[in-house]
């Protein structure tokens, strides 16, 4: 009877091994360099291969489409909150009750519904040569409007998903008539076109093309380390108690999907990425803030300083993104 008891207890714990062993399969936008070393780690910790595919937000939202129930994705890895309301709003993905991930991951970024979760966060910020601005000159988002700024302002284009994020979350806080009051005075102050990419822009302001310009925080890493001599600097708006807000953020983030075959495997590789030096690293591979208060960010990215979050649930980047680009539409920002 002993010897029956030990089989079963042994024939479960094999199969708990087997269904622990289950491959996690991941549907994926950020590029592999930087999500393979992390896939790797968590294989060698918990024995759990992680499967992934990368490619851009648009494409692997409509393959998610397309495949429906016959999907082998377990998980949705993407950029931007308005990428992953959208992807919850078409039904791609499903509810986690996971009181590790509610502990990890403030509530303004993730979504009310629990359907998806910030992993990483990227901040909109000034960044400024410092050789023509001096730093008071600088407060808010709302100022660069000003007739002060005619100019002296450069801006990546409108059709990325980065500024309709921006303009919606402006949307959400000042209603529409103000932003397209605000995006029209940044029309107004345009120094150059707009550009294809924040790069480009912060590259413009470094030559004297312009004098300030708004873009996520880790491009200006990337230059910076790529060309420390550059005359840029970095500042965060909207932290005076006078002006509205604080700081812009977006967030990189994931959701279990809809019809996953090893939903439990996807929660736990998220939980496992919302912690630890998982947490550090993953935010650390793009310059990007940890989505965990608890973690510290790397010593690059520290070195900016610390700002307060607009607190405003960046669900917004997505529900109100349609009515961002027709406002930037409305205001002649291309």
């Amino acid at each position: 009877m002993n010897l029956l008891k030990w089989s079963w207890a042994l024939a479960a714990g094999l199969l708990a091994l087997a269904a622990s062993a289950q491959p996690v399969v991941v549907y994926s936008a950020r590029n592999e360099q930087l999500i393979k070393p992390l896939f790797d780690q968590y294989s060698r910790e918990t024995g759990v291969p992680v499967q992934f595919i990368t490619g851009s937000e648009g494409p692997l939202l409509a393959r998610l489409r397309a495949e429906g129930p016959a999907t082998p994705a377990d998980v949705l890895l993407t950029v931007d909150a308005g990428n992953l309301w959208q992807a919850a709003q078409e039904g791609l993905l499903r509810p986690l009750a996971s009181p590790v991930l509610q502990a990890n991951v403030p509530a303004h970024l993730r979504d009310p519904d629990n359907q998806w979760f910030g992993l990483s966060v990227r901040a909109r910020a000034i960044v400024y040569n410092p050789t023509r601005v001096k730093p008071a000159e600088l407060s808010s988002y709302e100022d660069l409007a000003q007739d002060k700024w005619r100019g002296r302002l450069c801006l990546r284009t409108s059709k990325k998903v980065y500024n309709q994020s921006l303009v919606a979350m402006l949307i959400a806080q000042h209603g529409e008539a103000a932003t397209l009051a605000m995006v029209q005075g940044w029309v107004r102050n345009l120094a150059t076109p707009v550009f294809a990419d924040d790069t480009q822009a912060i590259q413009a302001v470094a030559s004297g093309q312009c004098d300030v310009t708004l873009v996520n925080s880790y491009y200006f890493g990337r230059v910076q380390a790529q060309s420390p001599q550059l005359p840029l600097a970095i500042f965060w708006p909207n932290q005076a108690s006078a002006q509205p807000g604080g700081v812009h953020v977006n967030i990189s983030g994931a959701g279990v999907t809809r019809h996953a075959k090893n939903p439990a495997g996807g929660q736990r590789l998220i939980e496992w990425l919302s912690a630890g030096q998982a947490q550090a690293q993953f935010a650390q591979s793009n310059l990007e803030f940890p989505v965990n208060p608890k973690v510290p960010a790397a010593a690059a990215v520290a070195a900016w300083g610390s700002f307060q979050h607009n607190l405003i649930n960046v669900k917004e980047a997505g529900s109100r993104q349609v009515q961002a680009v027709k406002l930037m539409d409305r205001a002649g920002y291309r």
